[in-house]
């Protein structure tokens, strides 16, 4: 055989064997096939953590596609992920994009979790080519530990404070002489409360050996409340029954005041026979000379008697004469 001819069977042959294992990897592989129709998505997302390319994109737990590219925005802000998903998996608008993990320290992989509201959705709720949507940031282990050191840290310090106050509130508060302070103050606590038994005990005894007194004293408090209610309920009933004389009486006193008023004017203004007699002088001056007199006649009333008067003037009494004039107390009759 020619080599030559041999040559080119040989470099045929391997040519065949890589097509074919290229074609094997690729069906093997996470990525997609070639043969497959897909449609590309953007994501976006603050922080991807660990994914890479050719990562899985499943669905529901199903792969229906795998990332293509991961670019960092131009402000370092933020990061797009490209996905190719294969034709034939429709995603809906109202999904949610979350980059997961298999495992603890699995692959990480996009999970798309579809929405329960699908009766509603239409062919307009479906991504198209190009579409872009959110992704939820990984679950940071790291993020988490740096958080919980930091939290932990903090309980420290609180520790550390609430140990320093325990150990101020013993240095200033817990100190031998306010302990010696608060057990003055139990041993007086609980000599005021003997005391105070002691005195219960007394009133106990007291009220046991006075019992029918305290009740004599409690049944007559209760007659004589009963009373006061009887004689309240009396008084009322002679003010209802006599309601009416009261108010009578009431007019009458009133018409009364009024004539004692109109007397009092009239004495002053000169009117009626009082007003005449303190308004005339004549008359005022024979007032006077009667209680002069009249004062006169009680003064020797009360010096002579009244035998001595008679006996003094015999013949004036017996033979209708006039009188004799009385004298003054100051005057010396015989």
């Amino acid at each position: 055989m020619d080599k030559s001819r041999l040559e080119t069977k040989v470099g045929l042959f391997v040519c065949l064997g890589l097509t074919l294992l290229a074609a094997l990897l690729l069906q093997f592989s996470k990525s997609t096939s070639l043969w497959r129709g897909t449609y590309e998505l953007h994501l976006h997302a603050v922080n991807v953590g660990g994914i890479k390319p050719r990562a899985s994109v499943l669905l529901a737990g199903v792969q229906v596609g795998s990332v293509a590219q991961i670019r960092l925005a131009p402000d370092g802000k933020s990061v797009t992920i490209d996905l190719k998903i294969y034709k034939e998996f429709p995603i809906y608008t109202n999904s949610a994009f979350v980059i997961e993990s298999a495992g603890f320290l699995g692959d990480q992989f996009v999970s798309i979790i579809p929405s329960t509201n699908l009766v509603a959705m239409t062919e307009a709720d479906k991504f198209t080519n190009g579409a872009n949507a959110l992704c939820i940031p990984p679950f940071n282990l790291l993020q988490v530990a740096r958080d919980a050191g930091g939290f932990i840290n903090r309980i420290d310090d609180t520790a550390k404070d609430l140990a320093d106050s325990v150990k101020d509130l013993r240095a200033k508060v817990l100190n031998a002489e306010t302990l010696s302070s608060f057990g003055t103050s139990l041993t007086n606590m609980k000599q005021f409360t003997e005391a105070a038994l002691a005195a219960v005990k007394d009133i106990k005894g007291i009220v046991s050996t006075n019992g029918e007194q305290v009740n004599l004293a409690v049944s007559n408090a209760v007659k004589f409340s009963t009373g006061l209610t009887d004689l309240s309920d009396s008084a009322k009933q002679i003010l209802a029954t006599n309601s009416i004389n009261l108010n009578q009486a009431t007019k009458d006193l009133a018409e009364a005041m009024k004539n004692i008023k109109q007397i009092t004017s009239d004495v002053q203004t000169g009117k009626g026979l009082a007003g005449t007699v303190l308004q005339n002088p004549e008359l005022a001056t024979n007032v006077q000379a009667i209680a002069a007199n009249l004062a006169v006649t009680s003064s020797n009333l009360n010096r002579l008697g009244l035998w001595g008067i008679l006996w003094s003037h015999p013949l004036a009494a017996t033979n209708n004469v006039k009188s004799p004039t009385l004298t003054s107390p100051n005057n010396n009759h015989p």
